[in-house]
């Protein structure tokens, strides 16, 4: 065999050992979740990717749900402090903090936790990475510190299997959820499933209310339901105070009161989401900067 010979199977085979290698799949590097206190979960490459700075307002700028903000931050304090405390669903009107709550209330727990305990860290999975839940436990289980494995705008189309990997990864299976793992979701609806969805179960069924069961049993992992309704105009106005007051905009009281009513007329809806746009548009106008 000549040298050239030798030469260019030798180049043919570090090629395919190169190509071997892109295509081998990388073992994930292991968290570092002493980098951040929230981390976002990519499915695709199965790491968690750190969070610096977080997309959240202060708690005491969300208005309207008192009621469900100390029930809330209650479940927390309590499952930070390594005691009991249940999955929760927060369910209802569009815009009205559902997401902005358990950001504030992860970020007021960490804030106000004494000397020595852990800080709790925040993990958003997508809804559409739901089915490799079992593979971010299996991260989280190990891990020296306790989650909020978090779910904006969760909900299942129709013909969509995954929801049965959630419920497992909540409260079946063989080893169930991990201790230092809890899940908050939110949902525009309270049992997550379209009604056409169970409809359709209950019509080709052969026992129509077992098949209504197996749906409605997810909504029925979370142990918290906590609901969101549509805010008065007295609580939209507040939410408007409240932004003004906090980010110092100048302005006269019945200007601003005129200015939001007709915003919120314009939108055709009242909520938090609605006073937060209006607060930008005013702040842009006054040529005020909204740093946190």
């Amino acid at each position: 065999m000549s040298e050239n010979t030798i030469e260019a199977l030798s180049e043919k085979l570090d090629r395919l050992i190169d190509t071997i290698a892109r295509l081998t799949p990388q073992q994930p590097e292991p968290p570092r979740f002493e980098q951040a206190d929230c981390f976002v979960w990519n499915a695709e490459r199965r790491t968690l990717d750190p969070v610096e700075k977080v997309n959240r307002v202060e708690l005491s700028l969300i208005r309207g749900v008192d009621r469900v903000r100390d029930i809330l931050t209650d479940n927390t304090e309590r499952f930070a402090r390594n005691l009991p405390a249940n999955n929760v669903l927060l369910w209802g009107a569009r815009g009205m903090g559902k997401s902005s709550l358990v950001k504030a209330v992860h970020a007021e727990i960490n804030r106000a936790a004494p000397a020595g305990q852990p800080p709790l860290k925040l993990v958003e999975i997508h809804r559409e990475d739901i089915e490799t839940l079992p593979q971010l436990m299996a991260f989280l289980k190990a891990a020296p510190f306790r989650f909020i494995l978090f779910c904006d705008d969760l909900s299942f189309d129709q013909n969509d299997a995954s929801y049965k990997s959630l419920k497992a990864a909540l409260e079946g299976g063989v080893e169930g959820r991990p201790a230092n793992v809890i899940l908050y979701a939110t949902s525009n609806r309270r049992h997550l499933l379209p009604r056409d969805m169970i409809e359709n179960e209950r019509s080709t069924a052969i026992n129509p209310s077992e098949a209504v069961e197996e749906k409605v049993s997810l909504s029925d992992r979370f142990g918290l339901w906590l609901g969101f309704h549509k805010c008065s105009q007295d609580e939209y106005l507040a939410m408007i105070d409240g932004y003004v007051a906090h980010y110092g905009l100048e302005i006269d009281p019945e200007r601003l009161r005129a200015e939001a009513l007709e915003w919120a007329t314009t939108r055709g809806s009242r909520s938090g989401r609605v006073a937060w746009q209006f607060i930008q548009d005013l702040a842009g106008r006054l040529g005020k900067r909204l740093d946190a």
